[in-house]
């Protein structure tokens, strides 16, 4: 069963929430936006709990049809995970569609998907949501059909749904387990490859694929929109010192994610734990961006890559006064601060880079011949030569790399441990 997702199709929304969380609500305005979708107005109820039955008391449902009929709104998103009763009744009172957050959030990444190994964790992702929901639909159809005691049509139809759903999820899963022996094999050559790799991290929209156009000054898709990455993407950036460094663009970290798309995504987002370094990306023009940034902190925590050394850049410079940009740096005063759309900060960037890889690279001494000298010479992106002596048809060459390619260079010359 090949699942296609219905396109999102009403205009206006009315967004619902029973907790004065402003920053979640802006989020989820901005989830929409990106599906084009108008939000007309955010309605709140401040309760503990939400209504089992209709998330709001039943007295806001009623103000909530007077808002429906008053800006013409088509769509109500809940910015909350809510049950298919709510979704249901809310339906029933309202007649209009109504979505919670996950939906709209599993809506972008299958309009961002274009990868084969994308779709389909979008596609595992959507019906892992589905499955739990369609549980006790089938008892309510029956009893409607007027089944008493046994297993009526509806459930049985139920059953049937259900079946099909577990079959697709045990595909998809298998032909992701495929994708992911490929992965490791590419993972395998690139390790022995010997260039450092650092992991572009950070929330959603941080400007993370417009920091790696500008550094490799090659092409990558960069839109001002929330998910606008999300398959991994490598690119080669040469330092000043004349190294190769390989930058990973990764998916973007977010508020409240559903546990489904966590689950679909673990595979990619664990490739950031096989990196030498981490850089985590913050807008710093976003006014929640402290908020975000331990959002960041606590997905790279719950990751398990709090062992890997980081830098916390600031992007977006060119957004922000010199007074806010003083009071930051008095702040955090280990960051760099950067804006990838003028490429200001980079040179700093790019020696910090530099600096944390280095702290992982040995030296050698190398007695080469100068016929050989080519062999060796062909590395030269994957090393620095801090000093070289000619000794008539010789060259000794002192060598900081890392010791992966210390190694490989031994088999071209002979290494003479200093």
């Amino acid at each position: 069963m090949s699942q296609s997702r219905k396109t999102l199709e009403p205009h206006n929304a009315i967004i619902l929430s029973i907790r004065e969380d402003y920053s979640s609500v802006e989020e989820l305005k901005q989830l929409l936006s990106t599906l084009q979708v108008q939000v007309m107005e955010m309605f709140y109820q401040k309760r503990s709990e939400p209504d089992s039955r209709y998330y709001f008391g039943l007295g806001k449902i009623e103000k909530l049809k007077e808002l429906i009929a008053l800006t013409n709104a088509d769509l109500v998103v809940v910015d909350d995970e809510i049950t298919p009763l709510q979704v249901k009744n809310l339906e029933k009172e309202l007649g209009v569609t109504v979505k919670d957050r996950t939906q709209i959030i599993i809506d972008i990444f299958a309009d961002h998907a274009t990868t084969e190994e994308g779709k389909l964790q979008v596609e595992l992702a959507s019906l892992q949501y589905q499955l739990p929901r369609l549980v006790g639909q089938g008892r309510e159809l029956s009893r409607l059909g007027g089944g008493i005691g046994t297993r009526g049509p509806g459930e049985q139809e139920l059953e049937e749904k259900r079946r099909r759903i577990r079959e697709r999820i045990r595909i998809i899963k298998q032909k992701l387990m495929q994708i992911e022996k490929n992965r490791t094999q590419q993972r395998k050559m690139r390790l022995q490859s010997d260039l450092p790799m650092v992991s572009v991290v950070g929330y959603t929209n941080a400007g993370k694929s417009s920091l790696i156009k500008a550094l490799s000054d090659d092409d990558i898709l960069v839109a001002d929109k929330l998910f606008s990455t999300l398959a991994p993407v490598i690119r080669r950036v040469k330092t000043p010192n004349g190294r190769v460094v390989l930058f990973k663009d990764t998916v973007g970290f977010i508020k409240n994610v559903p546990h489904t798309l966590i689950k679909a995504f673990e595979s990619t987002l664990e490739e950031i734990l096989y990196s030498n370094l981490i850089v985590v990306v913050v807008d710093i023009s976003d006014e929640n961006f402290n908020e975000k940034l331990r959002s960041s902190l606590a997905a790279l925590e719950k990751l398990g890559a709090n062992h890997l050394p980081r830098l916390l850049v600031f992007n977006k410079i060119d957004r922000v006064s010199p007074h806010v940009l003083k009071e930051l740096s008095a702040a955090y005063p280990e960051s760099i601060f950067i804006s990838a759309l003028y490429k200001t900060g980079f040179q700093e960037l790019l020696k910090r880079v530099c600096d944390e890889i280095k702290k992982n690279e040995c030296e050698d001494l190398f007695a080469v011949k100068l016929r050989d000298l080519p062999l060796l010479m062909k590395e030269k992106e994957k090393i620095t030569i801090t000093e070289q002596v000619y000794q008539e048809d010789m060259v000794v060459l002192r060598v900081r790399g890392r010791p992966g390619i210390l190694r490989r260079l031994k088999q071209i010359a002979g290494g003479m441990n200093s």
